[in-house]
């Protein structure tokens, strides 16, 4: 059980730590702000785990990763959190999630404590209608407990789309100047969308934003081919589902029925999985990887809107912790849920079995997974902070061992982001966004939801501020659904 102590209180740790005392002559111990002591340290991208370790944080870095035994010697620290042999790993990331709904700002902004609550210190937002909002959180968060924030800022659209908060294009000019907008707003990456897109300008869009030197990520439109938009340069496939399409046999042949009005979207969905094709999808996952194309799931949410025929969420716990607002926005995919026929409903299962088979394949042929959740408005009982625990299970329900999830979220969404030298491990010189574990990860996924303490950059939430966390969001959560019945 871990315990946050003051450096000057008499413990048994500090009191046998009299016994390395520097020798006269000797140097002092250098100070720093905080010390993790007698930790278990995770290392995912090698899969081992070494005990016995003390984390030394100065400015919110990690400055050293040393021996229990050497620490007294080497590092002081005015607090020490003694965690008792637990286990100490990077903060989750969650790649993809989604802020939106005018007029619902405040409770998008009370979702952001909530990733913290779960293990999760950063986050990349995929666009929504409240890009101004997330970039201006991004550079101040609105709360004082926040993940970090990496956001596309609005997404490039075609003219008139469903979509609200997009900049609309209908040409090479537009584009041109969609990019010269977003890197003024110095967004992380450029999310480019299918709704209205003419197919020649999404491929445009990715190849000129490549050459600028951004990264991309988006929804391919019917009429391209998965391997079209990675060869034009798209950083990330968003949704398992493309990658399905991928992996079909048949895959420009139904396209094109598609956009010739012959098959529905579901029909078409049905005619990729039922010529989906193992030794296809390999050949062409492998071009993928050759690519550096990375893909990101969001599986648990679209699992969960596939069965939103049979599943009742009406007593989910972490209902108690999403504003009412955000959650009236899932009724539309309630809704139109209700609609489906039970050919459609088998159908829509049909489709998810096989997408799910994609997930060891993507492995197999060394395409690096990013493990994102899709979840915030509009995505039905996708719960923020929550979900990637899910996610992250069900990759390893899927065919993945739990260091391969671990690494889809932690080691693969810094590099992304070209962080991997700042972020992904418990090492010198990288930030201090740890999680305290009561169990091992690397045995069994699970362990991330038995958080023991979250440090966001070498400030502690212990497990008492967590529980204080938990209750003040349920609190303000309880308090809104009572004025608005």
């Amino acid at each position: 059980m871990l315990r946050l102590v003051n450096r000057l209180s008499l413990t048994v740790a500090a009191a046998s730590a009299v016994l390395f005392l520097p020798l006269k002559g000797m140097a002092e111990p250098v100070t720093v702000d905080l010390i993790i002591q007698n930790a278990r340290v995770v290392d995912v991208a090698q899969g081992t785990v070494t005990a016995d370790r003390s984390v030394a944080i100065r400015d919110g870095v990690i400055v050293d990763v040393i021996s229990d035994s050497e620490q007294p010697q080497r590092y002081d620290a005015g607090r020490m959190l003694h965690v008792g042999g637990s286990y100490v790993m990077p903060g989750l990331w969650d790649n993809h999630i989604h802020c939106g709904g005018a007029g619902l700002e405040e409770e998008n902004a009370d979702l952001l404590p909530l990733f913290v609550l779960n293990g999760v210190t950063a986050v990349r937002d995929a666009a929504g209608d409240l890009a101004q909002t997330v970039l201006q959180w991004r550079d101040d968060s609105p709360r004082e407990v926040s993940p970090r924030i990496f956001t596309s800022g609005p997404k490039i659209e075609g003219i008139a789309p469903v979509w609200k908060g997009v900049i609309e294009t209908g040409s090479e000019a537009d584009v041109d100047a969609a990019l010269d907008r977003l890197q003024a707003l110095n967004v992380d990456f450029v999310k480019i969308t299918d709704n209205t897109l003419k197919p020649e300008l999404f491929l445009y869009a990715v190849s000129q934003a490549k050459a600028l030197g951004m990264k991309t990520s988006g929804h391919i439109p019917m009429e391209l081919t998965v391997l079209q938009a990675a060869e034009a340069g798209l950083s990330t496939i968003e949704h398992l589902n493309y990658l399905m399409k991928a992996g079909s046999r048949e895959e420009a042949q139904i396209s094109a029925d598609y956009i010739a009005g012959k098959l529905t979207y579901a029909e078409a969905m049905a005619r990729y999985a039922e010529t989906f094709d193992e030794e296809v999808a390999l050949r062409t996952y492998r071009r993928l990887a050759q690519l550096g194309v990375m893909a990101s799931p969001t599986q648990h949410g679209s699992s969960l809107i596939a069965r939103l025929d049979s599943a009742d969420h009406s007593n989910d716990r972490e209902l108690a912790y999403v504003g009412p607002g955000i959650v009236a926005t899932y009724d539309w995919r309630v809704e139109r849920s209700k609609q489906a026929t039970p050919e459609m409903v088998r159908a829509r299962h049909f489709v998810e079995e096989v997408t799910l088979k994609t997930l060891p394949l993507l492995r197999q042929a060394g395409v690096r997974v990013l493990a994102g959740t899709d979840a915030g408005y509009l995505n039905s009982y996708n719960y923020p902070g929550f979900s990637l625990h899910d996610e992250l299970a069900l990759y390893v329900a899927n065919g993945l061992t739990p260091r391969e999830a671990l690494e889809a979220s932690i080691i693969n969404g810094p590099a992304l982001m070209g962080l991997s030298a700042n972020y992904g491990a418990v090492e010198a010189g990288k930030v201090a966004d740890l999680l305290v574990l009561e169990a091992n990860p690397l045995d069994d996924i699970g362990a991330t939801r038995q958080i023991e303490a979250v440090v966001q950059g070498g400030r502690v939430h212990d497990q008492e501020a967590l529980q204080q966390l938990d209750a003040a969001i349920r609190a303000k959560v309880a308090e809104a659904k009572a004025s608005n019945p």
